[in-house]
């Protein structure tokens, strides 16, 4: 008989949820009524939410529930209850984008990322904060959001990171067992390392954009947010694939590795150096954990390339093309965020001779990268340099003095390259920390597992924050 589903059990991980379920420990009608309880409660408090989609979540928690009660079992996802990022069609609900210009929108269709999660089994039950447009438009604050500024579980008076903001409280604070976000750069890992959650972005292609909102399609990325790397590897399995409505992707369907071996790790030289000292002190004690299974080399170099200005180049042009009507019509002056009022103009003015010299870049980053990474299964970096920034204080003086170092998230998605973001410890203010592994191209696999073991190895994955 199944037993009741306690708050304890909504911050268990995608496995072992999965594995209750299917020994009938859980009800798949008991678990999705315990976690929408929780995001209706706890959710607005925390900015996570947009929209609960109760009874869309009850119907096909009911059809899971009696699928496996007559033996037929999808998989690890089935009855399992998660969120996306309000920028991913669902039909019939509103898909907002975050901004107040779209607040009423709705679509006839679903994006594939949740027709694939649905064929799987999972369980929809929120619609999740996000940025406002995907920080499309610049914004420098956290307040970027007709839902307000997301806020991290582990202490309220901190941003849980953009523009996936949303994913990253819901999942960090057991709001549901995982989420899809999205990064065009750095919108997973970001989120990832200051709400305290495993975040994958995954190889450009991987995983079908139809239907997800168009900030910048050459950049664009959805991947899972989730408790562990392993739930990670568990939805890439459900959503990566070839997919007819998206030309860029690739039939590169999700391979688990098996059987264990040693991997070589690279880190990053003068990744840490700049940054908050709890933040470097956790990568070193992280890498000193990885050492037990890794073969460890320091002090690597990182190419050199201005890759954050080709970055914001490139979505400064693109992103001014996708919302060129919501720009020219005046309906930037709804957005939340002062600098996402203005920020559409200046991308309209990007010449096209600096997007396509921008453009011209990925190339060799993307050569300079892959070559470096033929010595190492994975480069190792702080995720970010700083716990998350305070609400209510402009990102630019949040932390004045720290930063720099290799521009690591900008070069990995220029060049369209995974990585995975990991719990490495706490910082000041107990704010979480993150370590980050990035990968070749289509390495995915490898970099889940890496990050597994490591997981295995530790516990700041299993803590829990006090909401």
């Amino acid at each position: 008989m199944a037993a009741p589903v306690s708050t304890e059990m909504l911050h268990l991980s995608v496995r072992e949820l999965s594995e209750r379920i299917r020994k009938k420990e859980i009800s798949p009608v008991a678990l999705a009524t315990a976690y929408l309880e929780r995001l209706e409660r706890v959710g607005p408090s925390l900015g996570a939410v947009v929209t609960v989609t109760r009874d869309l979540a009850m119907n096909e928690a009911k059809a899971a529930e009696a699928e496996i009660a007559a033996g037929k079992w999808r998989g690890p996802l089935h009855g399992i209850p998660y969120g996306v990022k309000d920028l991913l069609a669902t039909k019939g609900v509103p898909t907002t984008w975050g901004a107040e210009p779209f607040r009423e929108q709705v679509f006839d269709y679903d994006a594939t990322v949740v027709r694939k999660l649905r064929e799987a089994g999972a369980v929809l039950i929120a619609k999740l904060a996000m940025v406002e447009l995907a920080g499309a438009f610049g914004y420098n604050n956290p307040d970027a959001s007709f839902t307000g500024p997301g806020r991290c579980p582990w202490n309220v008076n901190y941003w849980s990171g953009g523009s996936s903001s949303g994913p990253g409280t819901a999942t960090a604070a057991g709001l549901v067992a995982f989420s899809i976000g999205s990064e065009t750069s750095g919108s997973i890992i970001t989120p990832a390392a200051y709400s305290g959650v495993s975040g994958l972005r995954p190889t450009y292609g991987r995983v079908s954009l139809y239907g997800a909102m168009a900030l910048c399609r050459t950049l664009d990325k959805l991947g899972p947010m989730c408790r562990t790397a392993e739930d990670c590897g568990l939805v890439m399995a459900a959503i990566a694939g070839a997919d007819p409505l998206d030309p860029t992707t690739v039939d590169r369907p999700w391979r688990p590795q098996s059987g264990a071996r040693r991997f070589r790790i690279g880190v990053l030289k003068a990744s840490a150096e700049k940054a908050q000292p709890e933040v470097r002190r956790n990568l070193e004690e992280a890498v000193n954990v990885l050492r037990s299974f890794c073969d460890v080399t320091g002090d690597v170099p990182f190419p050199d390339f201005p890759c954050g200005p080709a970055v914001s180049t490139i979505v400064g042009a693109e992103g001014a093309s996708a919302f060129r009507d919501l720009i020219e019509s005046g309906g930037t002056r709804k957005l939340r965020a002062a600098n996402d009022r203005r920020g559409g103009f200046s991308g309209s003015r990007v010449l096209a001779v600096d997007y396509l010299q921008a453009m011209r870049l990925r190339a060799p980053v993307r050569r300079a990268l892959d070559e470096l990474l033929r010595t190492y299964d994975a480069l190792v970096a702080p995720s970010r340099q700083t716990v998350a920034s305070p609400i209510g204080v402009d990102f630019d003086k949040a932390y004045p003095g720290i930063g720099g170092g290799p521009e690591v998230i900008p070069a990995g998605n220029l060049a369209g390259q995974p990585a995975i973001s990991v719990v490495s410890g706490f910082g000041e203010n107990g704010l979480p920390t993150g370590i980050q592994f990035q990968g070749r191209a289509f390495a995915d696999e490898t970099l889940v597992a890496i990050a597994t073991e490591y997981q295995r190895r530790t516990d700041w994955h299993t803590r829990r924050p006090p909401v």
